[in-house]
């Protein structure tokens, strides 16, 4: 089985010029769980990925796969499989020749091609050229590249782009199976809707900067809820309220109460032996505190005291090992 590893970026920044594309990115993804990497368009997330897969240098920082940078993997394309944009395919080359080509390169038995297509659902296209593939086809043949290798380790630049319902459901489950071996699986998106019915920890940036890290129902804090109450007879309801000292404010279709739940609004209403019509716990919608946060209205407190780590004012040179990046490069 797979091994999964833990991606970490320790105080990774990095510039283009006088643009920080990433700013002291620090954060942690386990193995065994679908991390969601979001964040608006422009806001790193691409640079970041890059940076982990040592495709761009960072200016200070450094981000590492079970403890090691990606140039000292000793067997990169079996501990990590990676698509970070659209690729792209000879379009007179087959699924199974495009797929072969990579496999011989890693040194890796061509009886994995017939593998990885039937896991992606383009078994019965092996054959065709590439040419011909919609976007959503090309996206799965992408995927099957990264699982040549069988790694621990999956990063996906938005894998969605271009699939129909049908093949979001598909992605959807593919990627929580692959968690639920061990793996570690990153997934990056510009949206919260697109990903929240598939992953269970989320890293979300904005303008190169953490601005939360946590579980999904972490998105949210306890004084976003209120209960929304309702009765035919208004006026005993208010009545009960006052009697129980719960403050409330009147809407068109009730009251809104902070720092209660139902069960105790409805206790109150029950011995008062009033029947409501309406009692519900309402909270922001994810998508909203999304926004909140990528726009700086709101601060998570799973960032508040996380330290900024201070750009260096020019760049390290490269190692032997480790190739000087193109920073002409845009951020994304």
């Amino acid at each position: 089985m797979p091994e999964g590893h833990v991606l970490e970026f320790t105080d990774v920044t990095k510039r283009f010029g006088p643009v920080s594309a990433v700013d002291g990115l620090t954060a942690r993804v386990e193995p065994g769980t679908v991390t969601g990497f979001l964040g608006p368009n422009g806001a790193g997330k691409t640079t970041s990925l890059r940076i982990l897969l040592g495709l761009v240098r960072p200016t200070s920082g450094h981000a590492t796969i079970g403890g090691k940078r990606y140039a000292e993997l000793e067997r990169p394309l079996q501990t990590v499989g990676a698509a970070l944009e659209a690729s792209s395919f000879h379009p007179g080359r087959t699924a199974a020749n495009h797929l072969k080509v990579y496999a011989q390169a890693a040194g890796l038995p061509t009886t994995r091609i017939d593998d990885v297509l039937g896991l992606v659902g383009l078994a019965d296209v092996a054959g065709r050229k590439a040419g011909g593939f919609s976007m959503g086809m090309r996206q799965r043949l992408g995927l099957a590249y990264t699982l040549l290798g069988d790694p621990g380790v999956l990063v996906l630049d938005e894998p969605a782009n271009g699939l129909d319902p049908e093949g979001i459901k598909w992605l959807r489950g593919f990627l929580r199976e692959l968690a639920r071996e061990g793996r570690t699986v990153l997934v990056s998106s510009h949206m919260l809707a697109e990903v929240q019915q598939t992953v269970s920890s989320l890293l979300i940036i904005s303008r190169g900067r953490l601005v939360y890290q946590g579980d999904m129902a972490g998105l949210t804090q306890p004084d976003d809820y209120s209960t929304i109450i309702d009765a035919p007879d208004r006026g005993a309801l208010m009545a009960a309220l006052d009697a129980a000292g719960i403050a409330y404010t009147p809407l068109r279709t009730g009251f809104t109460v902070r720092d209660s739940n139902p069960t105790e609004l409805g206790a109150i209403a029950a011995t008062a032996g009033i029947a409501l019509s309406n009692l519900q716990r309402k909270g922001p919608a994810l998508e909203e505190v999304f926004l909140d946060l990528v726009n700086g209205t709101r601060v998570h407190a799973s960032v508040t005291d996380a330290p900024v780590a201070e750009a260096a004012a020019e760049p390290p040179a490269p190692t032997a090992d480790e190739p000087a990046a193109d920073d002409e490069e845009a951020p994304r």
